[in-house]
């Protein structure tokens, strides 16, 4: 990896002066026909003067190569006077947002699921930016789009397909978004790029098991809210039973307490309200 150089160029403003005085000493003596001088002058203020004035804007750096030579960095904003033969090339410190695509990729067990990310950097080092990859921003949007791939191959989509998984793409948000960030910053290193956030933006079955998948957790869902039922109500019976015996209200025989047991599971457990029934005679006529 390039090692960034940071250098501190003088003022432009003493530069400045210095190219209008020559200015306007090469008015001077193209006015009073000595061309001769003129014309060095002219060469001296517009080769080696005016080509080193460069303005550095706020968040923004400006990269200096002479002859094929790195030479430095300026990241100090404001005017100054470099070497005029040096090559001057700007690069952004801002902070970047990539909005990434959807990509259809399969997740952990094999579902096809439509995953993006929203992705937050910034240039950390213009050395590497520029001299270490061909063009950081496409080199950005590559990356990133790998990583969000075998981000999406490495968890499954929830927990209906491996009940075992202790991380999913849908119930670990917080925790995939770091494992992302920190895949993103050690792919983007090289490029001297830091990585400030990643999120997850989108996350959806593919449209061709999405139907089928809805209904299979709409059903786990039935399953589970059922056992949920069955055990309160098992409990609920059970301290009926406990009550009744315990203050001696009422002797149930074995048969009693099944026919109890069956009536206050299909009141507790239905899913629809019941009807009562009185019953006027005994259990045995």
């Amino acid at each position: 990896m390039n090692t960034e150089k940071i250098i501190n160029p003088p003022s432009g403003y003493l530069t400045l002066v210095a190219f209008l005085i020559l200015l306007a000493a090469t008015v001077f003596c193209g006015v009073f026909k000595m061309p001769g001088m003129a014309v060095i002058l002219g060469l001296i203020n517009f080769v080696l003067v005016l080509p080193g004035l460069i303005i550095v804007n706020p968040n923004e750096a400006k990269v200096l190569t002479l002859f094929g030579k790195y030479v430095g960095t300026v990241k100090e904003d404001g005017f100054f006077w470099v070497n005029p033969f040096t090559a001057k090339k700007k690069v952004s410190l801002k902070a970047y947002n990539l909005n990434g695509q959807q990509l259809k990729v399969n997740d952990a067990v094999g579902n096809p699921i439509e995953i993006a990310a929203v992705i937050v950097w910034q240039i950390k080092n213009t050395a590497s930016a520029i001299f270490a990859v061909e063009n950081y921003l496409q080199y950005v949007n590559i990356q990133s789009e790998a990583a969000v791939r075998h981000l999406a191959n490495t968890f499954p989509y929830d927990n209906i397909e491996d009940e075992t998984a202790s991380i999913t793409l849908r119930g670990g948000a917080e925790q995939v978004s770091v494992m992302l960030e920190k895949e993103l910053n050690e792919r983007l290193e090289r490029a001297g790029i830091e990585v400030l956030e990643a999120r997850i933006s989108h996350l959806a079955y593919a449209p061709e098991i999405a139907h089928t998948m809805l209904q299979r957790q709409q059903a786990s869902a039935i399953i589970s809210a059922r056992r949920l039922i069955v055990e309160g109500a098992v409990g609920m019976v059970e301290m009926a039973l406990n009550k009744l015996s315990e203050k001696d209200i009422v002797e149930l025989d074995e048969e009693r307490k099944a026919a109890m047991v069956s009536n206050l599971l299909v009141v507790l457990c239905g899913d629809r309200s019941v009807n009562p029934i009185v019953n006027t005679g005994t259990l045995y006529h």
